[in-house]
């Protein structure tokens, strides 16, 4: 999968330094799959949840979340948002509400069941 971008991630962690080690490991992972459905990184990535178009990782034992848009078929996966628990739970990263559709160069982004 090609990430875009890590910035957020190291953005992040120059703030909260205990995620560093968890961020870093779940880049490595999605860097190096070659996912082509929502099945197959829940499989790799159990925490993974789908929130309409966005995918939520916990991250760091739960302390953190860390929200993709992935586009299987163009196995590119851009990270939106890298939030605590508390951020996370505020809501604002859902933007669009529930039912929204994004699509960009990529194309949809999933397809839903």
């Amino acid at each position: 999968m090609h990430l875009i971008s890590r910035r957020r991630l190291r953005e992040f962690w120059e703030v909260h330094a205990d995620s560093e080690q968890a961020l870093t490991r779940w880049y490595k992972l999605a860097s190096k799959a070659e996912w082509t459905s929502f099945a197959e990184m829940k499989a790799a990535c159990p925490s993974a949840d789908q929130v309409d178009h966005l995918i939520v990782v916990d991250i760091g034992g739960n302390k953190y979340r860390l929200v993709v848009e992935v586009f299987f078929r163009d196995q590119v996966v851009l990270v939106r948002h890298v939030l605590t628990h508390k951020e996370y739970d505020k809501g604002k990263w859902k933007v669009g509400g529930a039912g929204s559709r994004r699509f960009s160069a990529y194309g949809d982004s999933f397809k839903a069941p």
